[in-house]
């Protein structure tokens, strides 16, 4: 027997204590938003799409040529790198979310802001393409993170002011294949570019103004001078605008520490690729560019199943948790074959169900984060960059941690990046298990 989507239970539960006063579990909202049209959902892909090209591709590789052209044999300083553009990105995101959802502008709250940012991440980019040192690397990757970053999190933000909960897996399966597709559609790039520093990251980045363009240009944002006005910041506002009540929004944090959890475990296992395949395949990084291109092919289609599969399955059965937890172990099994193998055909297939994982889980626990999103109609911009927190602080500390497991039992200058993955995939089951059994509004 069929049922039509009003026949169905939502995946959102009421809330179960606001009959004794109590705070729910989930914000409540005047009314779910009307569907959107087909325009904004592939403008929206676009954008992520480029975005990731611009800000994906250096974490992928493109960093790793530069360091091993400016500091060779010192691997750490590309986590060092990574770890303080991600730190600068923790500061950045919630910060402009705060200020977008005040802004009262002709061009609405969030347009003037990806504008500005889309502008500075395009220079970003130059400055690392024609860095003359190491330092000056680092400096351009922090800029570019804080730029590429916050956009990402206002195209969230305007995902949850934008989209009802019927469309939330749907749009966030398609987002979720182009997070996995863009960064490797960048490696294919670079397996091309790579003896020209310059185009190595301004073709990329190309994309993702490009990207960014259409859709500030596409996209209508209603007029904002007419919202109600905020009251005036102050330092106190300033300041809470990086915290949260755990008490109050249950959900969003147990939520929020899933994630962080899994992307501890992402980011030890995607940092160090080039590395890893160059250490295991005894080449050197540059060479490891044809051959991670060579499996980016299967690896595509993996992520594009999980993602579209789970972002639909989830909408169609109304289910979020069961896939976000199988969306981790799948990654695991994935990390734990990469750690054990030494023969291209198992870091093939490690890859490809490591990928496999990364789209299912990604796009499920997106829409379930716009599922729990607290305050949605007044501050959706925050509590997006909050959420962002738990990409954002991995992505910064993972990798500083990283070359304390790379250290374990090391010799002869070779690194232990068995411990490595298999810490990694130990992290993202548990997080994956801290979503299913801790949040209870979401079905």
């Amino acid at each position: 027997m069929a049922f039509s989507p009003a026949d169905q239970p939502p995946i959102v539960r009421p809330s179960l204590d606001a009959a004794d006063g109590r705070p729910g579990t989930v914000a409540t909202v005047s009314g779910d938003p009307p569907e959107v049209g087909a325009s904004y959902i592939w403008l929206m892909v676009l954008a992520v799409f480029g975005v990731f090209m611009a800000f994906v591709t250096p974490i992928a590789i493109s960093l790793a040529i530069r360091v091993a052209q400016l500091a060779p044999g010192h691997e750490e300083y590309l986590g060092y790198i990574i770890g303080a553009g991600g730190l600068a990105a923790v500061l950045a995101a919630p910060l402009f979310g705060m200020l977008s959802d005040r802004t009262r502008t002709r061009l609405g709250r969030r347009r003037p802001f990806l504008i500005g940012l889309t502008v500075v991440g395009g220079v970003a980019l130059l400055v690392m393409a024609q860095a003359s040192g190491i330092i000056v690397l680092g400096l351009g990757w922090v800029l570019a993170q804080i730029s590429w970053g916050t956009i990402l999190s206002l195209l969230a933000t305007s995902q949850a002011d934008r989209l009802p909960e019927s469309q939330r897996g749907k749009v966030a399966g398609l987002v979720g294949v182009v997070q996995q597709l863009a960064p490797i559609a960048g490696v294919l790039l670079v397996g091309v570019l790579a003896g020209d520093n310059l185009l190595l990251f301004l073709v990329p980045g190309a994309a993702g103004v490009v990207a960014m363009a259409l859709f500030v240009c596409l996209v209508h944002e209603a007029d904002s001078r007419r919202m109600p006005a905020r009251a005036p910041l102050t330092v106190l506002t300033l300041a809470r605008t990086y915290v949260f009540n755990p008490r109050e929004t249950p959900d969003f944090a147990w939520n929020w520490l899933g994630k962080f959890l899994f992307m501890c475990g992402l980011t030890f296992n995607t940092t160090f690729t080039a590395f890893f395949l160059a250490s295991r395949m005894g080449v050197s990084v540059e060479q490891v560019t044809g051959m991670v291109a060579a499996l980016a092919g299967a690896s595509i289609v993996a992520a594009m199943l999980g993602a579209v599969g789970g972002g639909f399955l989830s909408d169609r059965l109304r289910r979020r948790r069961v896939f976000v937890l199988l969306g981790a172990c799948v990654f695991a099994a994935g990390a734990v074959v990469m750690a054990l193998s030494t023969a291209v055909p198992l870091v093939a297939a490690g890859m490809v169900t490591g990928y496999l994982g990364i789209g299912l889980f990604s796009a499920v626990d997106q829409a379930l984060a716009l599922d729990v999103l607290p305050e949605r109609e007044t501050d959706a911009g925050r509590y997006t960059g909050l959420y962002g927190f738990s990409t954002s602080i991995p992505q910064g500390v993972a990798p500083l941690i990283a070359p304390a497991f790379l250290a374990v039992g090391a010799t002869g200058g070779e690194k232990n990046y068995t411990l490595l993955y298999l810490v990694a995939a130990a992290l993202t089951v548990i997080g994956g298990l801290t979503v299913t059994l801790r949040v209870r509004s979401v079905r």
